[in-house]
């Protein structure tokens, strides 16, 4: 277990970092198209840590059954760790939005889906993973 609790925590830090070059990224006004293309990369990078990071944590805690991203936001809502299970299963099937950001107008689209919807919800997932990592 003591290389689970550790997993976990390192995966954590990961995820950390990349929320915060997320949000600052999203802080940009009126983000040009490459800088669009950074905010979803991040976005990208900050998602597939999060599903990995409530994995681990899961794994850590006894849920040996997680194994894919639905499966890990079925659980996590499951026990409390994700509040609007709608939004995040929402995140999973939209994540496939961000194969087509070559198109400036899906792009923007994107980028607003993420500012609006998507990273208040992994905000709101890191806040509550950081209180258990002090635990």
């Amino acid at each position: 277990m003591e290389n689970q609790d550790i997993r976990w925590k390192q995966r954590f830090q990961n995820f950390e970092k990349a929320l915060k070059y997320l949000a600052e990224a999203l802080e940009i006004e009126q983000p040009d198209m490459l800088q669009k293309a950074g905010i979803i990369q991040f976005f990208e990078m900050s998602y597939e840590l999060a599903w990995n990071t409530l994995k681990d944590y899961l794994e850590e805690q006894g849920f040996i059954d997680v194994k894919s991203p639905r499966s890990a936001i079925k659980k996590a809502f499951e026990v409390g760790l994700i509040k609007d299970g709608h939004t995040w299963m929402d995140l999973l099937l939209d994540r496939n939005l961000t194969a087509h950001t070559y198109d400036e107008e899906k792009a923007t689209e994107v980028v607003e889906l993420i500012h609006d919807k998507y990273f208040p919800v992994l905000y709101e997932l890191y806040e509550t993973l950081k209180k258990k990592s002090c635990e």
